[in-house]
């Protein structure tokens, strides 16, 4: 499963202006099985990130915000003390594209740093 997520992470964003057809669920499926813990619910892909204290919860947030600005694709967020909620969706396809999934592994990559 980490060679999967390696190839996901390896990856680069490709700017998404519309036009092209969102992922079809089966696509969907089989990229969900490459990043853990992720859930697929009304076209985006979240995850539920638990930390110890604010201050990780904050670092973890900035770490994200500097992903989503090299990547240029940016998540939902909904921060709580101890959470974070991450959500990913292609608004000019109205749906997940390869982006969602690249993102989704490359944060999830924070943890094994």
């Amino acid at each position: 499963m980490s060679d999967m997520i390696c190839d996901l992470t390896s990856k680069q964003c490709k700017p998404c202006e519309g036009g092209v057809p969102p992922l079809s669920s089966d696509q969907v499926s089989a990229l969900l099985q490459q990043i853990s813990g992720w859930q697929s619910l009304d076209k985006q892909i979240s995850k539920t990130y638990a930390f110890k204290n604010h201050y990780q919860t904050m670092a973890f947030v900035n770490a994200v915000a500097w992903i989503s600005h090299r990547e240029d694709h940016h998540p939902d967020m909904i921060v709580g003390y101890n959470q974070c909620v991450v959500t990913y969706t292609t608004h000019a396809i109205g749906g997940l594209s390869e982006n969602d999934f690249i993102c989704a592994a490359k944060i999830d990559k924070l943890f094994t740093i």
